[in-house]
């Protein structure tokens, strides 16, 4: 699952493959939680007799706590593994320093813009694995109980707040949306009016199609739509979701495994995100992780063939089926798993439409990194806080770009 919380550094590791007669082990890591389960799957039951035919042993160890630290740390002092998971929001920095391996095998069943995520200097250096795109979900008895019609396809910014207004007014008791200061949810709005993160010219500038996507996400709160997470007591939209403080969730297909552990029962319905009123588009973030070969490694050959063989297309099917993400092979976009009527199932495929969402952009910024998103947050934040209006919050966030990006 992606765009999770990093996960505590798990001591125990597991052995599996061809114990004794392997001709190379490959230490492989990725981050801990419900991914262990995933990982376990594809090795035990998916993998375990091409990898023991192929002479390789997998030795896993999933991390808990603060994965990329863990990488960085580990590539520094020559004890990282031989393959390992990058997110794209932070695989910059590890491309750029020369420690991952270019990838070599056959890529031409993957999604091109996935692809294009993990490109650097003209290399593609990790095979993307899975990805997620943001949605909205919805608790269709509370839109029932308010006698409201449900949030839809056919939404625009307007429509779906004043589905959540009138909710609110119905059930004064619960919020339209919980909502978080943060690019990473808002982006997806900005994302509509055609605004880009950067310009031709590298830069970034909060323009009128900005300032229009701002001031309708900062002024949800006011409208009565949305309330702030954490006056609601929660730190994301899903928990808001889960204990029906809220309508409404914008969040990834990261949110099921989380609702079959705190609303099971949940009548859950998922769409896509509301269109631009203006522009007619739709805007998305695409959140994605890769396997990736330490360039240090070696049996960098051996791991290349785990990378390919984790990302195999039979190995995709099976991890479609949990239910968590999204197959980074375009020839499973159509595969009838995801027609079924099961919550998982119709929520993979709203995720999965929006990645061919009009304005979709990968979940990094480039070499400036994440530090990227921190002007945009505070802005956000001041403005709904009601510290500052939108004028002088914008100034500011412009003059930290103009300063960062002149660096």
């Amino acid at each position: 699952m992606l765009f999770r919380p990093a996960k505590a550094f798990a001591a125990a590791t597991m052995l599996l493959g061809l114990p004794a007669l392997a001709d190379e082990t490959v230490r492989i890591s990725g981050w801990g939680g419900s991914e262990v389960a995933i990982v376990n799957g594809l090795l035990t039951n998916v993998l375990a007799e091409k990898l023991a035919k192929e002479g390789i042993t997998v030795k896993y160890e999933p991390v808990d706590g603060d994965f990329s630290q863990f990488i960085i740390n580990g590539l520094s002092a020559g004890t990282a593994p031989d393959l390992f998971y990058v997110d794209v929001f932070w695989a910059r920095s590890i491309f750029s320093a020369g420690q991952a391996a270019p990838v070599t095998q056959d890529v031409s069943g993957f999604s091109a813009n996935l692809l294009e995520a993990f490109t650097y200097d003209g290399k593609l250096y990790a095979i993307p694995k899975d990805f997620n795109t943001l949605a909205v979900h919805f608790n269709k008895d509370i839109f029932d109980d308010a006698g409201v019609a449900y949030p839809s396809d056919d939404d625009t910014w307007t429509t779906l707040q004043e589905k959540l207004v009138a909710v609110h007014t119905a059930l004064p008791e619960v919020d339209g949306l919980c909502i978080v200061p943060e690019y990473a949810r808002f982006g997806a709005f900005a994302l509509s009016t055609g605004w880009s993160p950067f310009d031709r010219q590298g830069k970034t500038v909060l323009d009128e199609r900005f300032r229009r996507a701002f001031d309708f996400y900062t002024g949800l709160v006011k409208s009565g739509a949305a309330v702030m997470a954490a006056d609601a007591g929660q730190s994301w939209t899903g928990g808001c979701l889960a204990s029906e403080r809220a309508a409404i969730a914008i969040e990834g297909a990261w949110i099921i495994s989380s609702l079959r552990d705190s609303a099971p029962n949940m009548n859950l319905g998922t769409v896509r995100m509301p269109k631009d009123p203006e522009s007619g588009k739709r805007g998305n973030i695409v959140f994605t992780v890769g396997w990736t070969v330490n360039a240090a490694s070696k049996v960098g050959k051996a791991a290349a063939r785990v990378a390919t063989l984790l990302t195999a297309e039979e190995a995709q099917q099976w991890v479609l089926e949990q239910g968590l993400a999204l197959p980074s092979r375009t020839g499973l976009a159509d595969n009838p798993w995801l027609r079924g009527g099961q919550p998982e199932q119709m929520t993979s495929r709203v995720i999965l439409e929006g990645l061919s969402d009009d304005h979709v952009t990968p979940y990094f910024f480039g070499d400036v990194g994440g530090s990227w998103m921190q002007p945009i947050n505070a802005a956000l934040n001041s403005v709904i806080l009601g510290e500052a209006d939108a004028d002088t919050a914008l100034a500011s966030a412009q003059s930290a770009f103009d300063r960062m990006l002149a660096k």
